[in-house]
């Protein structure tokens, strides 16, 4: 028996060190490990970042952050989740590859919070992006007088259909012929298809009827009668395809407009023939504006006419949705409001039936105000939101959240900010972090890199300059480091010394878009003027609604690139074009040879350079083409050369090195050099020609795109904030690419936020008080020194505090 005593002491002592130790084990789980990542340009990284912390990334634009962030930590994180559902559920989802990286430890489930537009179709609105039109139709489907039906009704995507016929039924081993009625009620108008506007076509620019189609009668952009359109066109046998279209009969006519979709033969294959203006309707008018091609949308600016719905008056939804209303407001008065005077409205509803469904509007609603977005209205197109917007509005869904220890990741959350707003946006990411979650931040902005608990500084320079860290740390650390970004994080701007005088004007009068309130500003030529105001207050409005549309007017915006892994800097931006031509002229071939999209491409690898294995569910394999090695091209197109490099090594330089090769001897090409110099213009001389565009950061696709239209025929350049995805380093760089265009002759319009722009300004014109319709107004106009002087508006007053 004496025995049993320590024994029997000794069992609860085990049980609590082991689980003593159990704590200790969990606890040590307070980092993601990251080891020999390798993704994009990063060079076999390893870092530590602190969990339930706020982490800034920073680094010139290119340097690796996203490669690290996006590419690496948040898709591994995503990939792992998927891969917990069943084959078939992921069969559905898109396939991840594991990123190439050694070591990820301790990730926890990533929610990316990213850039990237919202959906751009037509009938997406914010209501609809974000539910609050789902939970608006369910209230008005149960409160709304007269009372219509379900939530359906109140839908303007919903038609109002009904039919009746016999249906076959297998009762019992014998088929019954029943007869069965449907009916539904939907809210859709009726004329404008729940779209709120109706078209008419400029028919003129649609087709020239001189012409028969085998002349090219249709100018529709790739319409093309060499091509698939000319096959179905005049082998339809509608129409005769020699015949001009003015000889036409009125039967041809429409059969060659408005014909619905017609099972035909051509050369032996069944196609399905449709009429030219429903297959506009679909392929180009079913898509926002914003989000088509440079082209197209030109063209569908000259032959189409967007005008209100006469019949719901733009509310998308028919008289029976209109009617039925709660305290005197149908529904499309509350899309229509006002998100912050809406959020007043229903906090006064006070109906028991329905509690729960006015807690979660109102919460959404308040989300919203409290993110900075009070001033939208659910009926706004979603695909006219900027970058900041609707990064902001994918928070909405995340800021109520119950979960904790999730990893955020986001992208340049002060994009789209004024000064005034950033500390508001600053203090959602420290409440986010607050709840226990991981926040990780890529940015460029000070005052946001200031709030950080841990900073991670890539570098040295960018592309494959970059792609190491060359900082960890503290911010306070980061600041007396140095690197780039601690050289750089106390700059601030300085007035100008002297303005330039304005040459002309550019004349606004009466623009009421959005929020606008009858504005009469003159715009000066000949200078660099900068628009401002707190996010919401109608600069964008103003510009785009009254200036962009004008002739010698170019617009370069945040839209982003489209682009496959095919696209790359030379295809984009026309470079390719006169190098084909000059290899050709030497070797005495033809340009097509020298692309790898076409002739020259390799057999194997179709020009991609590798070969991809789709795995169905899993992720699909990509390895190097054996045949070509990666180059792209057949083997004998390699053996022509220009100045001693091959078509495959030209792709494979960087801007800065094929800057200097095409600049001079027997390379030289004045108009591949034009484009080259205004690549490294706008700090592209990193990337390599050939580098796909789906790699390439934000920052990156949109200096692209200015590099691109910089050669455009213009006289006025309107940019919208043009230092998206830059480093504090290359502000400089832009304001001089800025100076570049104005002292030769162009007028600059910016849109923009950051301080150093403003105060880069000759003329500045800056709108507010405030936002949605506490703005829409100008409250000043003239030089920076007298709105620093006058600092009577939120952007004076931190204009003031900025150059000190």
């Amino acid at each position: 028996m004496p025995d049993a005593t320590p024994s029997s002491t000794s069992r609860p002592s085990t049980s609590r060190s082991s689980t003593t130790r159990a704590a200790r084990e969990s606890d040590a789980h307070d980092i993601i490990r990251v080891q020999g990542a390798r993704e994009n340009n990063l060079k076999d990284i390893s870092v530590e970042i602190p969990k339930r912390r706020l982490t800034v990334l920073t680094g010139v634009s290119g340097s690796g952050k996203s490669s690290l962030v996006f590419g690496t930590i948040a898709a591994e994180s995503q990939r792992l989740i998927n891969e917990t559902y069943s084959a078939f559920v992921q069969g559905f989802m898109p396939a991840l590859g594991r990123p190439d990286v050694d070591v990820l430890e301790g990730l926890t489930t990533a929610i990316i919070v990213d850039q990237e537009r919202m959906g751009a179709n037509i009938r997406s609105t914010v209501g609809t992006a974000t539910d609050v039109n789902a939970m608006l139709r369910i209230l008005f489907s149960r409160l709304g007088q007269p009372h219509l039906g379900t939530s359906k009704a109140f839908s303007f995507n919903v038609a109002s259909m009904s039919g009746a016929g016999a249906v076959t039924l297998d009762k019992g081993g014998e088929k019954i012929k029943e007869r069965r009625e449907f009916s539904i009620t939907g809210g859709m108008c009726n004329r404008c298809e729940g779209t709120g506007d109706v078209t008419d076509f400029d028919y003129s620019v649609i087709y020239d009827e001189d012409k028969s189609l085998r002349e090219g009668a249709l100018t529709i952009p790739g319409y093309s009668m060499d091509g698939w359109y000319g096959r179905v066109f005049m082998g339809s046998g509608f129409f005769d395809p020699d015949k001009p279209i003015r000889k036409y009969t009125k039967k041809e006519r429409s059969d060659l407009l408005f014909k619905e979709p017609t099972k035909i033969k051509v050369d032996g294959i069944n196609i399905t023939y449709e009429g030219v203006i429903p297959r506009i309707q679909k392929s180009m008018l079913s898509k926002d504006r914003e989000a088509m091609q440079p082209h197209i949308r030109a063209f569908v600016d000259r032959a189409v006419t967007f005008t209100t719905c006469p019949e719901c008056d733009g509310t998308r939804l028919n008289e029976g949705a209109r009617s039925s209303k709660i305290r005197g407001k149908s529904i499309a008065d509350c899309c229509q409001m006002q998100i912050s005077d809406l959020a007043e409205w229903i906090r006064d509803l006070d109906e028991p039936s329905v509690a729960p469904l006015l807690e979660g509007l109102q919460e959404t609603l308040d989300s919203f105000v409290e993110i900075g977005l009070g001033y939208l209205s659910l009926d706004r197109p979603s695909g006219t939101l900027s970058g900041g917007e609707a990064q902001r509005t994918k928070m909405i869904r995340h800021l109520g959240s119950a979960l904790t220890d999730i990893t955020y990741v986001f992208d340049e959350p002060s994009i789209g900010l004024h000064p005034h707003d950033i500390q508001r946006m600053n203090n959602l990411l420290l409440q986010l972090r607050d709840k226990g979650n991981t926040v990780l931040v890529v940015e460029h902005k000070p005052e946001t890199i200031a709030i950080g608990d841990h900073a991670i500084d890539l570098g040295p320079g960018a592309g494959t300059d970059g792609g190491e860290v060359v900082y960890e740390g503290s911010v306070e650390g980061l600041r007396a480091s140095d690197t780039l970004t601690g050289r750089h994080l106390d700059d601030r701007a300085r007035l100008k010394d002297a303005v330039r005088a304005a040459t002309g004007a550019l004349e606004i009068r009466g623009a009421n878009t959005h929020n606008l309130q009858d504005v009469d500003v003159d715009v000066p030529t000949g200078v660099l003027a900068v628009i401002t105001g707190v996010a919401g207050s109608g600069k964008s409005s103003l510009i785009h609604g009254s200036l962009a549309r004008q002739d010698g007017v170019v617009v370069i915006d945040q839209t982003s690139i489209k682009g496959s892994r095919r696209s790359n800097p030379a295809t984009y931006t026309g470079l390719l074009e006169p190098i084909r031509k000059a290899f050709a002229k030497a070797n005495g071939v033809k340009p097509a040879l020298f692309s790898p999209n076409s002739e020259g491409a390799c057999p194997t690898c179709k020009g991609a350079g590798v070969v991809y294995m789709d795995l169905a569910m899993m992720a699909g394999v990509a390895s190097t083409c054996d045949e070509c090695e990666g180059r792209r091209f057949q083997a004998s197109v390699l053996e022509y050369s220009l100045g001693g490099r091959d078509i495959s090594e030209v792709l494979s330089m960087s801007v800065a090195e094929a800057e200097d090769f095409f600049a001079e001897g027997e390379a030289r090409i004045p108009a591949a050099h034009k484009i080259l110099a205004r690549l490294e213009d706008v700090g592209l001389g990193y990337v390599t020609l050939g580098q796909p565009l789906t790699t390439l950061s934000g920052g990156e696709r949109q200096r692209l795109k200015l590099a691109s239209q910089m050669g455009d025929k213009g006289e006025v350049y309107i940019l919208d904030e043009p230092t998206t995805g830059l480093h504090l380093a290359d502000v400089e760089n832009l304001l001089g690419l800025l100076d570049r265009l104005v002292d030769g002759g162009k007028s600059v319009i910016v849109i923009e936020h950051h301080q150093a722009v403003m105060a880069h300004a000759d003329w500045i014109i800056d709108l507010g008080p405030g936002a949605g319709h506490d703005g829409g107004k100008v409250v000043f106009e003239g030089t920076p020194a007298e709105l620093v002087k006058d600092a009577s508006t939120l952007t004076g007053e931190h204009l003031k505090e900025y150059v000190g």
